[in-house]
């Protein structure tokens, strides 16, 4: 009961923020399922949350939601997995509602809000912390939007969608227990036997029954909850739970406590097995039409009277089964109280991961794990709740490709001929599509294998073939043969209805047309709408038609072939899996070589490629001294650093360092060393990326007094110059500077210049001596030269205040500038970012929001990684270049600090550590080699000497060898 109270207050808190928003409500999330059961409008149901008990309970079910990761599904996968896009009647993106004022699908302002209403009344009413709570309402709301309701006590959802088999998974979303849902599940699965004359496989949990359904299994969805009447439900329920393992447990256990079956046989224990046997032989003795030969039994098995039977019986049903409250159930259901939605998705809806990856205990058929036909379905994640979520609409082309492809070409009259047997008639606006048709059908007619049908009453034309003129004939009495013909005897003998000539030619005919709505086939036949529906009901009884809204945009019910449907949903798979395939690790450096211009083909030149290089790496760490002498000079042609320093005196450009909170109270902090990391990114994104790091200590107590001296002036007077610190702190030049690069370490501080960090990276005495040899470029290495220094926005108090939408921003923010570092991303690359970005979870939801709103491609693009992988647009023709391209033994030379070092990382090769003057060579995609501390070495670890052109290149630092080396 407490699953759904806490669902109910949640969902209620989700529609109240939308009206509070005044983005209008869900009052009809999705067109009317024809059903007495129909959903006329959210619940109003509430149960309030009163009493301490009431909210420890809450507390322990939010903490156990808590527990299930955010935006994960026990079946990964790419692919969709669906009908169409709806309900049993299917709406329109499924999971998603055109909300008033906003022109488009999906969560916009309000259910973002609605949300936020969510988090606040968990956090405040059951005391979990924020994290959690935002990972309850990201569930439930995802879930929300892809059912249009949530399950509760008074509600029941039902849902279906395709698997990769071609058939069916139904689940019933009853959060009423194992108990009920066990004894529900086996009646439901009597009930398909019975029908369909299948033995389905079935599961139940606390939350949810599934059926496996065949491809010959097709019905409206919302008679489901009509297969099982009050009144007779038990009897089902008792004859099914003879052919569970249930029954058969639960009899050796009574019968074992009857003392019925030895324990003991001659002072030692009787083996299972044996007691296995025994037990069958007395259940043979006690109710032969248990174990007899079913081919005997006609009808239901009569139950004897007989005390351990009803024992068992009573067990099963009293006590692993609560047979009283499925039947309370029932009657609610009967009465109206419990309310029944229908929706048929096109895949999984997040609450459906939970049974579809339920471990044997909770089956309720002995069909193995591995044989479940569950294990076909797969679920691309469900997205967060924030996008539009829409669950794998069909792919129009997909639709138009099996539409062209079920349309009979013939080539003859004599396949002209099986053309009018296999539509069952052709019209004229379809002839004069096919000019071809005419003269093979001007054949056929005069040897009277066809003819034309003028039906008065309508103003039709109808082309059939003579096998069909019975059944034409028998749907229209007036209909007019030209010129006359006679049927063969055999199909002459057959007395056709007028419903059952209708159903016929419907079989015939939406076996080629793909999805049609019911106006179209009465108009092609003259019929009116009535008459066709019933018919294809009829036919979706049989297994043969399934019903929904399946091309995107449309408005009508559609109904459409069921092998036909499948093998639309088959396409829109295939489309989108074609559009990449994984390509191996030494591919994908490839394409990061070019992607980065580290390439020597597509390295850049002039002074606005830095700005272009560096935005491409913003974010990212490298030690200070790096960044001019490996990591730029690697990707521009002919860096020189007077381009840096020009950028950022512009205020283009700013350096800084994300130092950790433990650095920051570190009692003294040295200066800036070569290693120390550092980063480079445009200056109005400063205070964003100190904020993602975490940092809001602007008030460090551990520092030294010069430092102090120096932060309390820059606090007091702004951005300062170096002179005017120094006049004003009374510090003398060594001192001011050590001061300074104490205060870079921690930081809280930066120049205009990048040539202040490169100042404070070469110590004085050194600086003197470098100054003297060169002394055009002393001018400017000089500290004094590197314009003002001002305050981090860490030291300023910036990143304090930010609210939950402005922090989801800065994460998105973050997400996208590691996808145009990388083109593709993976949590396997986060490994050579920092610690300090946030966690995976975050990201992958806000890579999940990019790929909902189209701006991003998720799918397998990196083969040998696990996990979601997601990647711009642009950069997939360049992964199927990489892969295309010949081996050539070509050679790239990096350095360890370069983002591009991944050794370790795609592979499971040992890393290289990234520290200065270590380089590594990658021949084809692959690290061949590295040079570290003077020696050069394999980078499997081999003893094998290094070909001369592999040292050449480790030495010289070169970035491409254009002879071919050798490959070992």
């Amino acid at each position: 009961m407490g699953v759904s109270r806490l669902r109910s207050e949640i969902e209620q808190r989700l529609e109240r923020g939308i009206r509070a928003a005044g983005r209008g409500t869900r009052d009809e999330p999705y067109p009317a399922t024809p059903s007495p059961l129909r959903r006329q409008g959210p619940s109003d149901f509430a149960v309030p949350q009163n009493g301490e008990a009431a909210i420890k309970e809450g507390k322990e079910i939010a903490h156990a939601f808590a527990g299930v990761p955010s935006g994960t599904t026990p079946l990964a996968g790419s692919g969709e997995s669906g009908i169409g896009n709806g309900t049993a009647s299917v709406g329109a993106p499924s999971g998603a509602t055109p909300l008033v004022g906003s022109g488009e699908w999906g969560i916009g302002n309000g259910e973002s809000e609605s949300c936020s209403v969510a988090c606040r009344w968990l956090i405040e009413t059951i005391g979990i912390d924020a994290e959690a709570a935002q990972q309850v309402v990201d569930y439930l709301a995802s879930a929300w939007l892809a059912l249009g309701a949530l399950p509760t006590r008074q509600r029941i959802m039902l849902e279906r969608f395709f698997d990769e088999s071609g058939g069916t998974q139904l689940i019933v979303h009853s959060p009423f227990g194992s108990r009920i849902n066990k004894a529900w599940g086996l009646a439901l699965r009597k009930r398909f036997c019975r029908s369909f004359n299948f033995e389905l496989q079935a599961a139940a949990t606390e939350d949810a029954i599934v059926l496996s359904l065949s491809t010959s299994h097709s019905f409206e969805l919302i008679e489901v909850s009509r297969y099982l009447h009050s009144a007779t439900a038990r009897d089902v329920l008792v004859q099914a739970l003879l052919d569970a393992p249930l029954f058969g447990t639960r009899w050796r256990w009574v019968a074992t406590t009857a003392l019925a079956l030895p324990r003991f046989a001659g002072g030692q224990r009787v083996a299972p097995q044996l007691q296995r046997m025994k037990s069958e032989d007395l259940l043979a003795t006690v109710f032969p039409d248990q174990v007899a030969c079913l081919a005997n039994i006609v009808g239901e098995r009569q139950i004897p009277d007989h005390p351990l039977v009803a024992q068992t019986l009573a067990d099963c049903l009293n006590e692993a089964m609560d047979v009283e409250g499925w039947l309370e159930l029932l009657r609610g259901m009967e009465a109206g109280t419990i309310e029944v939605i229908a929706r048929d998705l096109t895949e999984p809806s997040p609450l459906a991961a939970e049974i579809l990856g339920a471990r044997p205990y909770a089956f309720l058929d002995d069909a193995p794990l591995e044989e479940r036909r569950t294990q076909a379905v797969q679920a691309r994640r469900w997205t967060d709740p924030q996008s539009a979520s829409d669950l794998g609409a069909l792919d129009t082309a997909a639709i138009d490709g099996v539409r062209e492809e079920a349309w009979p070409d013939p080539r003859d009259a004599d396949e002209m001929h099986e053309t009018l047997m296999a539509l069952g008639f052709v019209t004229g606006e379809e002839l004069d599509a096919h000019p071809r048709w005419q003269d093979w059908l001007k054949a056929l007619t005069a040897q009277s294998r066809a003819t034309r049908v003028h039906l008065p009453g309508h103003a039709l034309e109808l082309w059939i073939a003579c096998e069909r003129w019975p059944c034409l004939r028998a749907l229209h009495a007036d209909a007019i043969a030209q010129p006359p013909l006679q049927a063969p005897a055999e199909f002459s003998a057959v007395a056709w209805t007028r419903e059952s000539a209708l159903v016929e030619l419907l079989r015939a005919r939406i076996g080629a047309l793909g999805p049609v709505t019911v106006r179209a086939l009465a108009l092609s036949l003259g019929v009116t709408e009535s008459e066709v529906e019933s018919a294809l009901v009829f036919l979706q009884a049989q297994g043969n038609v399934m019903r929904g809204r399946f091309t995107p945009g449309t408005e009508s019910e559609e109904w459409c072939e069921r092998q036909l449907l499948a093998r639309i949903h088959r396409g829109t798979i295939r489309k989108l899996r074609r559009e990449i395939e994984p390509v191996e690790a030494c591919d994908f450096m490839r394409f990061l070589f070019e992607w980065q211009r580290v390439a020597p083909a597509c390295r850049a030149r002039g002074p606005d490629a830095v700005v272009a290089t560096l935005s491409q790496l913003e974010g990212f760490e490298a030690a200070a001294g790096a960044w001019e002498s490996e990591i730029l000079p690697a990707r521009i042609a002919d860096y020189s650093f007077l381009w840096l320093d020009e950028q950022c005196r512009s205020g283009r450009l700013a350096w800084t360092r994300f130092a950790p909170a433990s650095a920051s109270n570190k009692a003294r902090s040295s200066g800036p060393l070569r290693s120390t990391p550092v980063a480079i990114l445009p200056r109005r994104h400063l205070g964003l990326w100190h904020a993602l790091f975490g940092r809001a200590d602007s008030a460090p107590a551990k520092c030294s007094s010069r430092a102090r001296a120096v932060l309390d002036h820059l606090r007091k007077h702004g951005a300062s110059f170096f002179d005017e610190i120094a006049q004003a702190t009374r510090l003398l030049q060594v001192e001011l500077e050590v001061a300074l690069g104490e205060l870079v370490a921690r930081g809280w501080v930066h120049a205009d210049s990048f040539a202040g960090l490169r100042a404070l990276l070469l110590p004085s005495s050194k600086r003197a001596q470098r100054h003297a040899r060169r002394a055009q470029r002393a001018q400017l290495l000089g500290i004094a030269d590197a314009g003002r220094w001002s305050l981090s926005p860490v030291a300023t108090g910036i990143t304090k205040a930010t609210d939950a939408t402005t922090s989801q921003a800065h994460i998105e923010h973050a997400a996208r500038c590691l996808l145009r570092r990388y083109g593709v991303v993976c949590w396997r690359l986060l490994a050579r970012e920092s610690a300090a970005l946030p966690p995976w979870r975050d990201l992958l939801r806000a890579w999940r929001q990019l790929e909902a709103r189209g701006e991003i491609r998720g799918g397998r693009f990196i083969a040998g990684l696990s996990g979601e992988q997601f990647a711009l647009p642009e950069a997939i023709p360049l992964l199927r270049k990489a892969r295309a391209l010949e081996r050539a033994d070509t050679c790239v030379v990096i350095a360890a600090t370069d983002p591009l070092n991944l050794v370790g990382i795609l592979d499971e090769s040992a890393r290289i550590p990234a520290t200065l003057g270590t380089r590594i060579l990658y021949v084809d995609g692959i690290a061949r080699a590295s040079f570290s501390s003077g020696i050069c070495a394999r980078a499997d670890g081999s003893d094998q000497p290094l070909p001369a052109q592999w040292q050449d290149a480790l030495l010289r630092r070169t970035t491409e060898i254009q002879a071919v080396c050798p490959a070992s």
